[in-house]
């Protein structure tokens, strides 16, 4: 059963300050104004299914309304622990707004939403997480609707939402930058880095099916070297690997020190990881720490920063991993590759996804602006020499 359905009894939750609170002065469903303190910014209220659940039951939200998130939660679009996260924490926002605006979850009025929609816009949230937290919302009480838990999704049909950007907003590099990158990662950095970046690159994966996958996902596939990545809904994709990622991989894992399966070491010796027997077999991360964890998601941040700060890549402070996607996805375009095709082989769902990143890529490399400062440009050198 999903934490959700299970007291806290968790030691390790982040116990930092709340997230600060937006006062907003909003008309009530009678028409009464009521002044609120609504969090809609910093940290989450919830971040976890289990604080979810903690957060519902102080909200005194009854255990079948939880057992209804619990199976909600469980559904074939949210089968992944990281997307059963990001749900967690996109419903904690409404759950928290509506507690502080005195409404009861199961028996919402449409125009609320409608409110809490208005609150995201004024609160300065962008366009896609706006959509992102209606949303989840919408799938909450579409699903509590349907088992009788809520009496309708006041997220649903005729509700106006904001429409996400057409051009990527990501930062990304050009084939110049990304060629620059793997060189220097190949000339000065470790053989886990260079082989982190070069897997990144070689299949544009999310940050998340580089941190989840796993040495077994290694392979050979009709003469193909392959590697399996996690991916969203919680299935798996298999990606060739060039020679250069491949090459990079054996570098990386000729030098890596073998841990026993189920064990990680601490201080130079053998642990045996909790919750697991000696006798299990135990799939390590294919890239991991000297412990043998997997790396996380904020190291891979910050390396690639890093990393393009020391190549001399302009702009470094701005890169994310998305960065590296968003640069494979242009690349393939730019040099022919159908849209149909970078969309099968970034996993998109919908082809308008990858359209974003197309937009993106026409908009700069089709801009008059080139042609505007070169008659510019000209006109001013021309004028020079007559003042001067």
């Amino acid at each position: 059963m999903l934490p959700l359905a299970m007291p806290a009894d968790d030691d390790s939750r982040d116990d930092r300050p709340a997230a600060p609170l937006t006062g907003l002065v909003l008309a009530g469903a009678e028409g009464a104004h009521t002044s609120a303190p609504v969090p809609l910014t910093g940290r989450a209220p919830a971040r976890t299914p289990r604080e979810l659940a903690e957060l519902m039951r102080a909200h005194g939200l009854g255990e079948a309304v939880l057992a209804a998130t619990a199976a909600w939660l469980s559904g074939e679009r949210r089968s992944s622990p990281r997307t059963q996260t990001g749900y967690a924490r996109d419903l904690a926002w409404w759950l928290t707004y509506a507690a502080a605006r005195g409404l009861d979850p199961a028996d919402v009025p449409a125009a609320e939403a409608d409110l809490y929609a208005a609150a995201l816009r004024a609160a300065g949230l962008a366009d896609a997480t706006r959509a992102r937290r209606l949303a989840a919302a919408s799938s909450w009480y579409r699903y509590l609707a349907r088992t009788g838990a809520a009496a309708r999704n006041p997220f649903g049909e005729g509700m106006e939402r904001p429409t996400p950007p057409k051009a990527s907003a990501t930062r990304g590099l050009s084939e110049d930058e990304l060629q620059r990158l793997l060189a220097y990662a190949a000339a000065r950095e470790s053989a886990r880095t260079y082989a982190l970046l070069a897997v990144m690159i070689a299949t544009g994966c999310r940050v998340s099916s580089v941190t989840g996958t796993t040495l077994g996902g290694l392979g050979r596939d009709r003469g193909h070297a392959t590697l399996d990545l996690p991916v969203k809904g919680g299935a798996t994709k298999r990606f060739v690997l060039p020679p250069f990622a491949a090459d990079a991989l054996d570098r990386y894992l000729a030098d890596r020190a073998p841990v026993p399966p189920g064990r990680h070491q601490e201080h130079g010796q053998d642990v045996v990881d909790a919750d697991t027997e000696p006798e299990d077999e135990v799939d390590p991360p294919l890239f991991a720490t000297r412990t043998g964890r997997p790396i996380d998601q904020p190291y891979v941040f910050r390396l690639l920063q890093r990393v393009a700060k020391a190549a001399g890549i302009t702009g470094a402070d701005g890169l994310s991993p998305h960065s590296l996607r968003h640069s494979v996805a242009t690349l393939l375009l730019d040099r022919g590759h159908p849209l149909h095709v970078v969309q099968d082989f970034l996993g998109h769902a919908d082809p308008r996804t990858t359209r974003r990143y197309d937009h993106a890529r026409e908009s700069l490399d089709r801009s008059p602006a080139y042609d505007l400062g070169a008659a510019l440009a000209a006109g001013v050198a021309r004028h020079t020499r007559a003042y001067g």
